[in-house]
C-alpha cells in the first residue's frame, strides 16, 4: 500500500487556507473521532479530511474559528463523503453549528447498489477495494497527545480509502439512485437540525400508552427534568435517571425515599442526589388538575395488525427486487405502521407524512391499493 500524504492543520490561518481549497473540489470525505463515554455531547478529538489527494488531519483542541469549515459544510457545490455519519453529523453540528450538504453517506450507497444494508466500514472497503483495515482504534483515548502512531495511521487510511470508496460506488450509481441517496442525506441533515423539545420526551418512553393520564403528567415531568438536566450537566440521561426506572416511577408515585429506594432499576446515586427533587416533581404532577394532563398515547397496532404489515412490507420488497436495492432500504417498519394507524381496522387510510419523495411517489399508490 501506498505512503499515505498526512498533513496537520494545527491552527485557525491553515484551517481557513485548506477549507478555500478545498470549496474548489467536487466532494471531501469526511470522518471524526471523538469521545462520549461520560458526557451528552460528544466531545470533539479529530476531524479527518480527504480530498482526493491528501489526507487532513484537524485538531479541534488547536482550532478557535470554525467559520470556514462550517462554509465548506454549507456548500452546496462540495459533496461531503462520510459512511454511518449520524454520530459524526451530531459532532460537526456541535463545533461548527453547520451540517455536510450534499452528504453522501456510502453505507446507504451500498444498499442501494444492493451490496449489503448497514454495512461497517471496514468491510465495505474488503468488498469494494479488497483492502484489509488495520485493528480498529475506535476505543482508543482519542483525547491524548500526543497520538500514538497507530491512531494516526488508522484515522488517515480511513479517510482515505472513504474517497477511494466513493469513486467506486458513484460509478456505479445510476442518476436516479444517486438523487435518492442524495435525498436520504438531506433527510438525515434535516432531522440533526429538527429541535427536540425536553417537554416531548415522555412520548419515547416504552409502555407510556398504558398510563392514564394523572400518570402520564408524572412521566412528563420526570422526562422534561431528566432531559434538561442531562443537558446542563453535560452527562448521559441514563446517568441522571436510568430509563428503566422512568415508567414505574410514573405508575407507583413513590412518597418517600425508601420507596424511591426501591422502584426498578433506580440507581443509589440517583437516590442520594436528586431523591428529594424526583419526590417533589412526582408530587407536583401528580396534584396537576385533568385539564393538564396531556392526552393518553394511542395502543400499539394488535398482533392481527403482522398480517397486513406484511403485506405493506411485500410492496416494498418487490420494488427493491425491481431496482437491485436492499429490501430494509425501501419502507421503514415505523412508516408502515403510521400508514395502518390512519385506519385500522377497516380503513380508509392515508398515506403518511414520513412517507416522502421517491419512495411515495413509486409506492405510495401500490401501498393503498394493498390495503384496499
Amino acid at each position: 500500500m501506498p505512503a499515505i500524504d498526512i498533513r496537520w492543520i494545527l491552527d485557525d490561518a491553515t484551517l481557513a487556507a485548506c477549507c478555500s481549497a478545498w470549496r474548489e473540489r467536487p466532494f471531501v470525505a469526511l470522518d471524526t473521532e471523538f469521545m462520549r463515554v461520560d458526557t451528552f455531547y460528544p466531545i470533539a478529538a479529530l476531524l479527518q479530511v480527504g480530498d482526493g489527494e491528501a489526507v487532513w488531519l484537524i485538531d479541534p483542541l488547536q482550532i478557535g474559528d470554525w467559520s470556514p469549515f462550517a462554509a465548506l459544510l454549507d456548500d452546496p457545490a462540495v459533496v461531503k463523503v462520510l459512511h454511518s455519519c449520524s454520530e459524526d453529523l451530531e459532532v460537526f453540528r456541535r463545533l461548527t453549528g453547520s451540517l455536510p450538504q450534499p452528504l453522501f453517506d456510502t453505507q446507504i450507497a451500498a444498499g442501494y447498489l444492493n451490496i449489503g444494508f448497514s454495512m461497517g466500514y471496514s468491510r465495505l472497503v474488503k468488498e469494494l477495494l479488497g483492502i484489509e483495515l488495520p485493528k480498529d482504534e475506535t476505543r482508543s483515548d482519542w483525547l491524548q497527545r500526543p497520538l500514538s502512531e497507530m491512531q494516526v495511521r488508522y484515522a488517515a487510511e480511513d479517510v482515505q480509502h472513504l474517497c477511494e470508496v466513493y469513486h467506486e460506488l458513484d460509478r456505479r450509481l445510476s442518476a436516479d439512485k444517486r438523487a435518492w441517496l442524495l435525498e436520504d442525506g438531506a433527510e438525515l441533515v434535516a432531522a440533526q437540525y429538527e429541535v427536540h423539545d425536553p417537554q416531548d420526551a415522555w412520548r419515547e418512553v416504552k409502555q407510556a400508552w398504558r398510563l392514564n393520564g394523572q400518570q402520564l403528567a408524572v412521566l412528563r415531568a420526570l422526562c422534561t427534568w431528566r432531559e434538561e438536566q442531562a443537558r446542563q450537566r453535560d452527562q448521559p440521561r441514563n446517568r441522571i435517571l436510568r430509563e428503566r426506572s422512568l415508567w414505574p416511577l410514573a405508575r407507583t408515585q413513590p412518597r418517600d425515599s425508601v420507596s424511591l429506594a426501591r422502584i426498578e432499576d433506580m440507581h443509589p446515586r440517583t437516590v442520594r442526589q436528586d431523591g428529594e427533587t424526583l419526590l417533589r416533581l412526582i408530587a407536583e404532577a401528580a396534584a396537576l388538575p385533568a385539564e393538564q394532563w396531556p392526552q393518553p398515547l394511542p395502543e400499539p397496532l394488535p398482533l392481527e395488525a403482522s398480517a397486513l404489515l406484511k403485506k405493506l412490507r411485500v410492496v416494498g420488497q418487490r420494488e427493491g427486487e425491481r431496482l437491485q436495492i436492499v429490501p430494509e432500504l425501501m419502507l421503514r417498519k415505523k412508516v408502515l405502521e403510521a400508514l395502518l394507524k390512519t385506519g385500522y381496522p377497516s380503513g380508509p387510510y392515508t398515506l403518511p407524512d414520513s412517507l416522502r419523495g421517491w419512495r411515495r411517489a413509486l409506492m405510495g399508490q401500490a401501498l393503498l391499493d394493498t390495503l384496499a
